[in-house]
């Protein structure tokens, strides 16, 4: 489908649909109420809406979902009380570094202040401080901007969820499209460190990896396994992992060649 331009006048459901496809964002994972109706109804035939009975499960299956793909996962929760049941799995995918764009309801822009029942009275406070970004637009017409932004800080290392919080008369309120953009994730590493560690790892009599997740989502596995077995290093791993990648049990692999242990287990694939 081609990109509309971005001065096309189209409504805030509509330029958010758009964005989703722009970002390769296949599945939307939901646990919705009456806050959330606008946003579902008339859904399109080429995202798919993934119930879940509970919010604390829709956020675990999008943490995931985005874990497989490399690509953040977009989930929508029900004003405040779907947000605080869903915190204990935000703070999962926060310690996970798991690109998430978290949507939830609020209620109508009109009686906001007046305490109206299911409403959020500080919706960008709430998720804080286990999201990167979160925000209520002061605007209808400022959701998709904030939802892209939402998205591009959400994939930007280190990885981690976002929020936005969406009043329910804003998915029907007119507003222009927002064009995708592309953001680098390119972040390098300082050549005279580098330097330093390759010294040290020659010179040294019993060198050790100790290897986290962060390899993985760098998608640098191989060139850790070549690393090892260049410097005769033992590879240690955390007791607990966000992506289970190497063996879980650190002395079924310490003081094995590191291709011999990652053969012996079937490598990440077997896992």
């Amino acid at each position: 489908m081609p990109r509309k331009p971005a001065n096309t006048s189209t409504t805030v459901k509509q330029a958010t649909f758009d964005l989703l496809r722009a970002f390769g964002i296949k599945k939307v994972f939901g646990n919705p109420g009456s806050t959330e109706l606008p946003f579902l109804s008339d859904w399109p035939d080429d995202i798919d809406y993934v119930l879940g009975l509970q919010e604390a499960s829709v956020v675990g299956m999008a943490d995931g979902y985005a874990q497989a793909t490399r690509n953040a996962g977009f989930v929508n929760l029900h004003s405040a009380a779907g947000v605080g049941n869903a915190l204990g799995n935000i703070y999962t995918a926060h310690r996970n570094q798991t690109p998430l764009v978290i949507t939830a309801g609020q209620q109508a822009r009109s009686i906001l202040p007046l305490q109206a029942f299911l409403y959020a009275e500080r919706a960008s406070e709430f998720p804080r401080p286990y999201v990167k970004y979160s925000v209520e637009p002061a605007r209808a017409e400022d959701v998709p901007a904030a939802i892209a932004r939402a998205y591009y800080t959400a994939m930007q290392p280190p990885c981690g969820p976002t929020f936005v919080s969406v009043p329910i008369d804003d998915w029907t309120h007119p507003t222009q499209a927002v064009e995708a953009r592309k953001v680098s994730r390119e972040i390098g590493p300082d050549l005279g460190a580098m330097k330093a560690l390759a010294e040290a790892l020659v010179s040294a009599k019993h060198p050790a990896l100790i290897v986290g997740p962060g390899v993985d989502r760098a998608g640098a596995v191989d060139l850790m396994v070549t690393v090892a077995e260049k410097a005769k290093a033992a590879v240690w791993v955390k007791p607990v992992l966000g992506t289970m990648f190497v063996p879980g049990t650190a002395s079924a692999i310490c003081g094995l060649p590191a291709r011999l242990a990652w053969a012996a287990f079937g490598g990440a694939q077997g896992l």
